[in-house]
């Protein structure tokens, strides 16, 4: 027979909420989770606020931050209520289940029984319409979770399907159903598919206030030849009005401008966003990598002394910024020491101490992979680059990093003039699957 505890810790096993779906809890993950939950911003109007805040709670509580967990929780049950203009409804059963988990750790018992108790009432009140599938508010609560952790993209798109076709007439869970297709086909090798692109026509009709979409959807038509120049102009006067905010629709935007239009004018729109919110970090990180691509991939001859010390500049603010998830940056900024006369010292400083450091493994695949183009085309070094791209096709974490060194192995190996054409054979014919 099971004992009072036995039966509480069964219960709590079988609610749906964050402290059940099996996310990725490495703390090299959590922590630019939480950066990039902080720089989507709280403005009201945010369809997504109540789901935020009950991440950011059960972030906090993976961090060991247990009293700041239950106040975003608190918050989160506050945004769904003005969210939804409801003071309960099936939306709270995952901000619910976590309290009654956080009340658990807390050896809080009573607490715990009592959230638990609501979890049940709501379930009886707002029953799912089928006995096999979850509520539709779970299913996309879910959804949302998975696309911040960096979860299965395409099951991400399965469980907004499943929400919308249960519920459907929801905005912003058929925008994000199509931001998850579109995500989900940029690893596919024949691109958008013209069923996807109608449907991101159709979502950005239907959600015209939704910039971050709009942008992606001016993107998928520049891409099919589109001219979109003049679109995009307008767009980012909307986007200079907007909040500050991840959903601004400024990233997809400046990629836009810095693909198809010219990185200079990306340039400018990002300092002008900057001018106007001279402290948000977000923005500085935005424009930081504009200059990057300034400085790297435009052919221009050596570029002003001033444009150099802006983008180096940039970059070590936005690093001091974002401590937890400064890897790429760090490695834009070696790229950037590595291309000026004055810098390479530096830029073999910064490299000596990464490959030092502690890193995961998808940390350690971008710096082999990084550092092997380094030394091929600054150090001509081709045979330690060959070897640091061996290394990061060697490790079974699926990345576009792992992809592109195995794509250059693969292209020496098949040349076969370098005298590593051996090992590189053996490497490839070893290779695990993540």
């Amino acid at each position: 027979m099971m004992s009072a505890a036995q039966t509480l810790v069964s219960r709590l096993e079988a609610l749906q909420c964050h402290f059940t779906w099996d996310l990725d809890l490495s703390r090299s993950l959590l922590l630019p989770c939480r950066d990039n939950l902080l720089d989507i911003g709280t403005e009201n109007g945010n369809r997504w606020l109540g789901h935020i805040y009950n991440l950011q709670g059960f972030i906090q509580y993976r961090l060991g931050f247990s009293g700041d967990a239950q106040s975003f929780f608190n918050t989160a049950k506050q945004a769904f209520s003005q969210i939804k203009n409801a003071d309960e409804g099936p939306w709270l059963v995952v901000n619910y289940g976590n309290l009654a988990w956080l009340h658990h750790s807390l050896g809080d018992q009573a607490e715990s029984e009592a959230y638990l108790s609501k979890v049940d009432a709501l379930n009886t009140k707002y029953p799912s319409s089928s006995q096999t599938e979850l509520h539709p508010e779970i299913y996309a609560d879910k959804a949302y979770t998975l696309m911040t952790f960096n979860g299965d993209i395409n099951l991400v798109a399965d469980y907004f399907q499943r929400a919308i076709e249960m519920q459907p007439g929801i905005r912003e869970w058929n925008s994000w159903h199509v931001l998850a297709l579109l995500y989900a086909s940029k690893h596919s090798r024949t691109g958008l598919e013209d069923d996807i692109f109608e449907k991101m026509r159709i979502a950005q009709e239907q959600d015209p206030e939704n910039l971050y979409l709009a942008a992606h959807y001016l993107c998928q038509r520049a891409m099919r030849g589109e001219s979109i120049e003049d679109e995009a102009r307008e767009l980012a006067t909307k986007v200079l009005r907007s909040p500050v905010s991840s959903y601004s629709g400024l990233k997809p935007l400046l990629w836009v401008y810095r693909k198809y239009i010219s990185v200079d004018e990306a340039i400018v729109l990002a300092e002008e966003v900057l001018k106007n919110h001279p402290d948000e970090r977000y923005l500085k990180r935005r424009a930081a990598l504009c200059y990057y691509e300034k400085r790297v991939f435009c052919s221009e001859g050596p570029p002003k002394k001033s444009m150099l010390d802006r983008a180096v500049s940039l970059h070590q603010e936005v690093i001091a910024l974002y401590p937890h998830s400064s890897l790429m940056r760090k490695i834009h900024l070696a790229t950037i020491y590595a291309q000026s006369h004055d810098g390479k010292a530096k830029a073999v400083r910064i490299y000596q101490e990464l490959l030092k450091s502690y890193l995961e493994i998808a940390g350690q695949q971008v710096l082999f992979n990084s550092y092997a183009k380094y030394l091929h085309l600054q150090k001509q070094d081709r045979k330690m680059s060959i070897r640091c791209h061996m290394k990061a096709a060697a490790i079974p974490h699926q990345s576009v990093f792992r992809k592109d060194s195995i794509k250059v192995l693969e292209k020496i190996r098949d040349r076969g003039r370098d005298r590593m054409c051996g090992e590189i054979r053996k490497c490839l014919a070893n290779l695990q699957e993540p």
